[in-house]
């Protein structure tokens, strides 16, 4: 079997397996796609030295065929297969002539328009992110004189069939000036000169895309969405949520915590059935007066006791949740005030897409509930007992390692 029909079947495979939930981490949590990590800093004589960090299976399946390289290709696979990360950097280092062409011409660096030339900067290094392999490529780019660097990348195009919505985020510190940015299809450039609004816009657009794309994210929105008995209790838990996660994100994006995606992930997916089920259980206790508040107590909030417990337990599990948005961006970035305003744009953008979501189904659900609370409770119920058996699905994989 040729490799390129191999790894067809194993993108068709994988993207079935994705969407009935049945996939590894990354695939059921935010689909079937990859990020590259690029980091742009100078080298000697005038140089422009840039640090690729790919996932390794991808990358070595892309280059093989990009280049008609069977041998790496049968080599590649089996190291990964082995799990041998010696073995999978001696693959990459005995057909480096393919491995490179593929990164240095997807993966470029521009002066004022004119191309730059690219030359390896030692071997092809393993690492890994969350638990997948990940190959390490450095270049030195000479670059003609010029004020404008341009960096551009094309690294896994949805064209090659394998993975959809590659995204590459860059971050660097060159002639005086430090960011980040996050390139994908649609804005597959950025200018180390860029305005600062401009790249703030792209980390916007980053965090709205993360939670549009972020199933398991989305998932938790709605229990809380279909749990909310009153507007209060959407907003409060909202806010809740919200303030929670900003908390861990921020820590965990600039390196002050570091808590292995093989905990964050479960307890994320827990989250998602314990809050769904936590209405379900008052379903079961309450029948009809399911949205009926016991006995709220005074003050402005005007919650009952299980709507404050409700409250901690939301707030607990938004910290977790703050882990699994920093792992979507993995910086490793010292600490800077750009550095910093870029995480806070990255979660502004979360945050709208979660506000315009509770806009959106909210409002729906409390006129179902107006026409007929009977209609409202079975259309609530049937929407949480869906996300808590996902949340439930989702938490055995990930402890199981499936």
């Amino acid at each position: 079997m040729s490799h390129r029909l191999r790894r067809t079947l194993v993108g068709i495979t994988a993207a079935v397996i994705a969407f009935l939930g049945l996939g590894q981490q990354s695939a059921f949590a935010h689909g079937f796609t990859s990020t590259v990590y690029a980091d742009v800093a100078p080298a000697d004589g005038g140089r422009i030295r840039t640090t690729l960090e790919l996932e390794y299976d991808l990358f070595v399946v892309s280059a093989a065929d990009y280049q008609h390289d069977d041998a790496l290709f049968r080599e590649g696979t089996a190291a990964f297969d082995a799990g041998d990360s010696a073995a999978q950097a001696a693959a990459l280092e005995a057909h480096a002539k393919s491995a490179v062409a593929y990164a240095r011409d997807r993966f470029t660096v521009a002066s004022d328009g004119k191309a730059c030339t690219a030359t390896p900067a030692g071997g092809f290094t393993m690492g890994s992110r969350e638990g997948v392999p990940y190959a390490t490529l450095r270049l030195d780019w000479n670059c003609p004189q010029g004020e404008d660097r341009e960096v551009r990348s094309g690294l896994f195009p949805d064209s090659e069939g394998y993975v959809k919505g590659t995204k590459t985020i860059v971050t660097y510190a060159l002639d005086g000036g430090s960011g980040s940015a996050a390139l994908d299809a649609e804005h597959p450039s950025f200018s180390l000169g860029q305005s600062w609004y401009e790249r703030f816009w792209e980390f916007f657009r980053l965090g709205a895309e993360h939670l549009l794309t972020g199933i398991d994210h989305i998932l938790f929105l709605l229990a809380l969405i279909a749990g909310s008995r009153r507007p209060r209790e959407i907003v409060l838990a909202a806010t809740s949520f919200t303030l929670a996660h900003s908390v861990t994100f921020m820590l965990a994006a600039l390196g002050a915590v570091d808590v292995p995606a093989r905990i964050v992930e479960p307890v994320i997916a827990l989250s998602i059935a314990v809050v769904a089920g936590w209405y379900l259980w008052r379903i079961w206790r309450r029948g009809d007066h399911a949205t009926e508040l016991e006995a709220p107590g005074q003050g402005h909030f005007s919650l009952d006791r299980a709507g404050w417990t409700r409250l901690g337990v939301v707030f607990c599990f938004g910290l977790v949740h703050g882990l699994g948005f920093a792992g979507a961006l993995g910086i490793d970035e010292a600490w800077s005030w750009t550095l910093l305003w870029s995480l806070l744009v990255f979660n502004v953008g979360i945050e709208a897409v979660q506000l315009a979501i509770i806009a959106l189904v909210f409002p729906l659900l409390i006129v179902l509930r107006r026409r007929s609370a009977r209609a409202g409770l079975w259309a609530t119920g049937g929407i949480s007992a869906g996300v808590s058996v996902m949340g439930l699905v989702w938490f055995v994989q990930r402890v199981s390692g499936f």
